[in-house]
């Protein structure tokens, strides 16, 4: 899900009437990690029941990168795991099931309502290998060296301090363990997505995150997230792309996932009355309407799994 800062509010500024046209500035305030991150913490908190509640739709749409993670990631039996950015238990809990009772998983997230979803999973199938535990994943609470690979399924976009979460993760890895992430690609391979996204910023006048900024797409062009592995020193790192179609019964169903569970959008209308709001998701529906078909509603999406290694 993609969390909006209070770095994308706006200021519009008019011209005076004697002008011919109206001209409009757009002015950005400075982007606030602290704020930013505070606001993430608060939309997962709020959509942790809804994240829960779609928890089968959810594998089933990112089931086969999260195994393509894994494989790359070279994840087996005996492996200390620390998963960043867990959310309601996944991919902690195939984890743990992999490493098994020789292996240990902890996992971790900065929203206490949704990883208490993720310790009664755990309960609920008898994993005593999987910790949960509520932390900060570019201020990592654990000792130097300690785990074989860190993961982070559709969390690193979004860490206002990517390359600081990296270096923390470097950190904690023993050498020759691995780092693995999956992210989106482009706006352009992920209209499920970036229709929502594009609508509701046109629509609350909201601006583009700025470059450096996290965002759901902001390590999606090609090489960045190679780059980005590699600027915080790891090695032989590889990417696998991911073809992840959202499939659902209808393009209402779509909606009502995104209305439900992705809170980032909510703050993003924030701004907007309530009718305003309305017709925002009555567009978001026209749009995403192009995606049905005979057999359903299918949402274009693509991942990227990258994987790196630390040496020495």
């Amino acid at each position: 899900m993609m969390p909006v800062s209070p770095g994308n509010s706006i200021a519009q500024l008019v011209s005076g009437a004697a002008r011919e046209a109206k001209e409009a500035t757009v002015a950005t305030i400075a982007f606030d990690p602290a704020v930013y991150k505070e606001t993430t913490r608060e939309q997962w908190q709020q959509a942790a029941d809804a994240w829960h509640r779609w928890g089968p739709t959810i594998e089933a749409w990112l089931g086969e990168s999260t195994q393509v993670m894994l494989d790359l990631a070279e994840i087996g039996p005996g492996n200390w795991v620390l998963d960043l950015a867990t959310g309601a238990g996944e991919p902690a809990l195939t984890i743990a099931e992999r490493v098994g009772s020789t292996g240990h998983v902890l996992a971790t997230d900065i929203a206490p309502n949704i990883l208490a979803f993720a310790a009664q999973a755990a309960a609920d199938r008898g994993l005593t290998n999987l910790e949960t535990r509520v932390m900060d994943g570019e201020r990592l609470e654990v000792p130097d060296e300690s785990f074989d690979v860190v993961t982070s399924r559709v969390g690193l976009i979004y860490f206002p301090d990517q390359q600081g979460a990296l270096a923390e993760t470097r950190r904690v890895l023993k050498p020759g363990g691995r780092v693995a992430a999956i992210v989106y690609t482009t706006p352009e391979r992920n209209p499920f997505f970036s229709i929502p996204v594009g609508i509701i910023r046109r629509r609350a006048n909201l601006p583009p995150p700025a470059p450096g900024q996290p965002g759901p797409f902001s390590l999606g062009a090609e090489g960045v997230l190679s780059a980005a592995f590699e600027r915080a020193g790891f090695q032989e790192v590889r990417t696998a792309i991911v073809p992840s179609p959202l499939r659902l019964a209808s393009a209402a169903e779509c909606v009502r996932f995104e209305r439900e569970s992705f809170g980032a959008l909510h703050q993003m209308l924030s701004g907007l009355a309530e009718p305003e709001r309305e017709a925002a998701w009555d567009e978001i529906a026209r749009e995403l309407a192009q995606f049905e078909g005979p057999d359903g509603f299918a949402g274009p999406c693509e991942m990227i799994v990258g994987v790196g290694t630390k040496q020495g």
